[in-house]
């Protein structure tokens, strides 16, 4: 007959006894600690909901912003990074007044040409590929999202009608240009991706003088330089002028520089204009200039378009 003796947690053989006491403490402890971002983000939802962030406000007489100038939003947030970690309520409290002080884009009254309002399924999304907190540099990392993406670019190439092609995602529009001018250097000078800029010709970039400053921003990124920019004249309507183009490149030529990019524009920022692109195109082709037509008002135009076809 064997027996045991339990003094202090501990077993007579040498072995170690839990009290249930102890066991349930732990499984509490545990517990809490799985609810609670749980809790914080269910009372950050309510928020939402609570102050119509996500349906938009539907009484036209509540402001589309309460507006307060930087000195008196300052005083209003708490801004500065202090060194002791913040409790939950502090932090849901600055994300109400965050919400509370924002531009309400659901807002019946707010007007946008590029964003405004929630969409549904593009939060949820938005909420998926934050919580999982990946990265797509490679399949191995993403793999679901690195199908996606290919998914909707293969799906963008239909619909502008390329058989062949490729793309990739960008932040913004004035990356997506700086992009294009890139691509159009190493296409013309492939060498630059060893020997950089002391190796080629001055290089000369046109676009219309309604297009987006992002042209020159490029131009001074790639280090080509803002000075080789050529803004050309456009008619009463913002639309760059063919003829103008076709001067300016010879001019070019004969100065000594060497054209290799065109930027042509469909939906200019400020009149909404868009260049004759058939005609821009036959100048490009005419003189072996790689031609970029910035989409960005006019993409959802060949989207309609698609759709209805």
């Amino acid at each position: 007959m064997s027996s045991t003796f339990v003094a202090n947690g501990c077993a007579s053989n040498g072995s170690e006894v839990t009290s249930p006491a102890i066991t349930k403490s732990v499984d509490a402890k545990q517990t809490n600690s799985i609810n609670k971002p749980v809790q914080f983000l269910e009372r950050i939802f309510r928020i939402l909901v609570e102050e119509k962030v996500i349906t938009g406000p539907q009484d036209v007489r509540n402001k589309v912003i309460n507006f307060k100038y930087p000195h008196e939003l300052q005083q209003l947030l708490d801004l500065p990074i202090g060194e002791a970690p913040t409790k939950d309520e502090v932090l849901v409290e600055a994300c109400q007044r965050t919400i509370q002080y924002s531009v309400q884009t659901g807002h019946p009254q707010f007007f946008n040409q590029l964003f405004g309002g929630v969409d549904q399924y593009g939060l949820a999304g938005s909420w998926i590929t934050e919580a999982l907190n990946t990265s797509q540099y490679t399949f191995e990392a993403a793999p679901v999202f690195t199908l996606v993406e290919h998914s909707i670019v293969q799906k963008m190439l239909t619909l502008v009608g390329y058989e062949n092609g490729d793309g990739i995602f960008c932040p913004g529009g004035s990356v997506s240009n700086m992009y294009a001018m890139h691509v159009a250097r190493y296409k013309m000078f492939p060498e630059v991706k060893k020997k950089g800029m002391r190796a080629l010709p001055r290089l000369v970039a046109f676009t219309s003088d309604e297009s987006h400053y992002s042209i020159t921003k490029a131009a001074s990124w790639l280090g080509i330089g803002t000075d080789n920019v050529c803004k050309i004249k456009t008619d009463e309507r913002g639309r760059m002028l063919p003829v103008s183009l076709d001067e300016a490149i010879r001019n070019t030529k004969k100065e000594g520089g060497h054209p290799f990019f065109v930027c042509a524009t469909s939906g200019t920022t400020v009149l909404g204009a868009y260049d004759p692109l058939d005609a821009i195109a036959d100048v490009c082709e005419q003189h072996g200039v790689w031609l970029h037509v910035d989409v960005c008002i006019d993409t959802r135009g060949v989207l309609s378009i698609c759709l209805f076809i």
